[in-house]
């Protein structure tokens, strides 16, 4: 449906928040001012081509991605981002179901048959000048793609203002010198915050390459001054790993994507003790709700009766949210569960417990190892775990046990020690199984503990988590 606008479109942002910035947004092998994007084109001046479109971006790096994200909202009835680490396999489901209409892309390798797509663009870095009438904008949908384990993935569908509900300017100590960065990917919906943060609040951004080390992007995100940084906990967990984390010195740090446990933020701020360190609750469907900054784990009971713009509750141990930020449907199969409830809120899966007037996040609902009938939740074990001064990350898995059906398993990598004193794994094994014992429920503690010399993470910044 063609709506017109009635609030700000990025476009109209970069002019107020960028103009007489000096801002840009950089990748691993260019740089873009800002303020050259306010009367440029990076689809080589077609972009009245896809006024009023539903408009598929399928780029193969992050700043052509967000050069032409900055210049279809507005224009395009719909953006559809489609993220670098989904196969093309699902893309026919895609166009159908977010009838897609023409297609972005800076691919040479593409070019499918595909009866409904009328308009293939191609975009690119160079900044052309504008030629797209905007005297009438539209209220762009954004069709966010979820990372599903199996199957095609789900089509989320926000607006700007549903993205944004969040989003307020920065507080440096020089005001107009922040600098943004994120290891995550602009097209899920992690990235896309810090990318609209950048845009919205006239900062600049310094945008991770897939083709780089990340001990690399670190010299290059130290190299852009870079100030504010988000990334998950596993994406900061691989980061300490290398000596370049010492030449970033941030005044902020920002948690989300998984459980934020006390060890990783304790580790972020004994490595950065002048940056202010905290993990934020989000998801593509929830949207962002609350951000902690006490530097513990979980938040306080309160947090979810006293949160402004946001409403909460707790049902069925499921934390569940209600606010202008969430999404407002899915699209695709009518297999599809409603994304909201009768009442409006949306069902997180997060499961969370009450303690000690603070709750604690314990895992997915659908995450839950069942041993003999009692339910383990994997990363309530892993926060266990990666407390013991050892042990640098873990994950919990299940293998299969021929009298109960599964067992409780860790694998786990340890922080790096002198060669010359490599630790007794046996003694280390058990004195990790007695550290369990002390904090877990017997049938939670693992049977076996494996030490590896690393752990999968995914595109998303999440531990890949499969079932032995």
């Amino acid at each position: 449906m063609k709506m017109l606008k009635g609030s700000f479109s990025l476009s109209d942002a970069l002019r107020a928040t960028h103009q007489s910035s000096r801002s840009f947004v950089a990748s691993a092998d260019a740089c873009v001012q800002m303020s050259e994007l306010i009367a440029g084109s990076a689809l080589d001046g077609r972009g009245d081509e896809l006024q009023g479109r539903a408009v598929l971006v399928l780029t193969k790096d992050q700043l052509t991605a967000a050069l032409t994200l900055l210049e279809l909202d507005g224009i395009a009835s719909r953006i559809v981002l489609y993220p670098p680490d989904l196969t093309l396999e699902h893309l026919s489901y895609v166009v159908e179901y977010a009838k897609v209409e023409a297609i972005v892309t800076d691919r040479s390798d593409f070019g499918p048959s595909m009866p409904n797509v009328r308009y293939f663009v191609p975009c690119a870095r160079n900044i052309v000048p504008q030629r797209c009438d905007r005297s009438s904008q539209y209220e762009t949908e954004w069709i966010l793609l979820t990372s599903g384990t199996f199957g095609p993935p789900k089509l989320v569908v926000h607006t700007l203002s549903s993205l944004a509900g969040a989003i307020r300017p920065c507080r440096a100590a020089v005001p107009g010198e922040v600098v943004w960065s994120t290891f995550y990917d602009i097209r899920r919906y992690g990235g896309l915050q810090i990318f609209l943060r950048a845009a919205l609040t006239g900062t600049s951004l310094v945008l991770a390459s897939h083709l780089e080390a990340t001990g690399e992007f670190l010299v290059r995100a130290a190299a852009h001054g870079v100030t504010h940084m988000s990334g998950t906990p596993s994406h900061w967990r691989r980061a300490l790993m290398y000596s370049s984390a010492r030449l970033i010195d941030p005044e902020y740090i920002r948690l989300s994507g998984e459980i934020a446990d006390q060890a990783i933020l304790n580790n972020l701020k004994s490595h950065y003790p002048q940056a202010a360190v905290a993990h934020a609750f989000a998801s593509t469907e929830a949207g962002v709700a609350f951000e902690v900054n006490d530097g513990l784990a979980g938040f306080p009971a309160a947090v979810v009766e006293n949160t402004p713009n946001v409403e909460m509750k707790v049902k069925d141990r499921s934390l569940r949210i209600r606010s202008s930020r969430t999404a407002v449907k899915y699209l695709g199969s009518e297999f599809l569960q409603p994304l909201k409830d009768e009442e409006g809120f949306v069902d997180t899966g997060d499961m969370i417990e009450l303690r000690e007037g603070r709750y604690h996040f314990v895992g997915r609902r659908d995450g839950v190892i069942n041993i003999g009938g009692l339910k383990v939740h994997p990363e309530e074990v892993e926060a266990v775990i990666n407390r013991h001064p050892q042990v640098h990350v873990s994950l919990v898995r299940t293998r299969k046990s021929p009298i109960i059906g599964a067992l409780v398993v860790a694998d786990v990598v340890l922080k790096a020690v002198e060669q010359s004193c490599p630790p007794d794994t046996h003694e280390l094994q058990g004195n990790i199984l007695r550290f369990c014992r002390d904090s877990l429920s017997s049938y939670k503690v693992p049977a076996a503990i494996n030490f590896v010399p690393s752990l999968a993470m995914a595109e998303s910044g999440k531990l890949v988590r499969r079932d032995a």
